[in-house]
């Protein structure tokens, strides 16, 4: 019997990370979820009968070494992981604290990083053409002047996608990146209760509503397949056309 391909996807307990997760499981995925939320992690293990659940807090170093030996050891070797884990902290710009800005990008983009670094290593020495995605933010592009730790952390995330892309090439291991822009999940809960705050979402979205974290798990769930083969380096967003608009009518 052929052995399943392993995922390894972040932020998984809920929302987006959880839809990426079940997608890449209904692909024929055997995949391994992380989240520093042990209790929804456990939740999420046993709705989705995941190949594994591994408490981590991607803002610690040791804890996403940890992390990968864990999975190597008990799963074996990766053939796609999904950077998903991120936190915003948002606040106002002149009196932003640095401990916040580095929370959160140890979190979005060290993180990032160092899961990319640790995935890509044991790819090139199994021999394993996989693919690693990380999940982005149209506001990679456009900005939000109270968010300005996460805005820095997805314009990094897009480049370092790019970096990585160049840097594993030649092995055959494809990185890019998925953009969502206004997603149906715990992070727009604020506005999606706010009647006033959710007309301006959608009048800022040439589709017309919210997105859902399954429409962004499908694109996530393509770029880790072969239907994505020749695709690496990009950041693809997902948002309803929000950043083609130029003006509102």
């Amino acid at each position: 019997m052929t052995q399943a391909p392993l995922a390894l996807v972040t932020g998984a307990a809920q929302g987006i990370g959880f839809a990426c997760a079940k997608a890449l499981i209904n692909d024929g995925y055997d995949v391994v979820l992380a989240d520093i939320n042990a209790e929804g992690l456990s939740d999420a293990q046993s709705e989705l009968g995941a190949a594994g659940a591994i408490t981590c807090d991607m803002g610690n170093p040791d804890d996403v070494r940890a992390l990968f030996e864990q999975v190597a050891a008990s799963n074996g070797t990766l053939t796609a992981l999904v950077n998903n884990a991120g936190i915003a902290a948002p606040g106002d710009f002149l009196s932003y604290s640095l401990d916040d800005f580095d929370r959160v990008l140890n979190v979005n983009l060290r993180g990032a990083f160092l899961a990319t670094q640790l995935a890509g290593r044991s790819m090139v020495e199994n021999g394993v053409e996989g693919a690693i995605v990380n999940m982005s933010s149209i506001n990679a592009q456009v900005a939000i002047p109270s968010a300005p730790a996460y805005c820095a952390s997805k314009g990094g995330l897009m480049q370092l996608t790019k970096v990585a892309a160049l840097a594993l090439a030649g092995h055959n291991i494809r990185v890019n990146a998925v953009g969502p822009g206004s997603i149906d999940t715990e992070m727009m809960a604020a506005v999606n209760s706010n009647p006033e705050a959710l007309k301006v979402a959608i009048s800022r979205t040439p589709l017309g509503r919210i997105g859902s974290a399954e429409e962004i798990a499908d694109v996530v769930a393509f770029l880790c397949s072969s239907k994505a083969s020749y695709v690496t380096g990009e950041t693809i967003y997902v948002d309803g056309g929000r950043l083609g608009l130029n003006y509102l009518r």
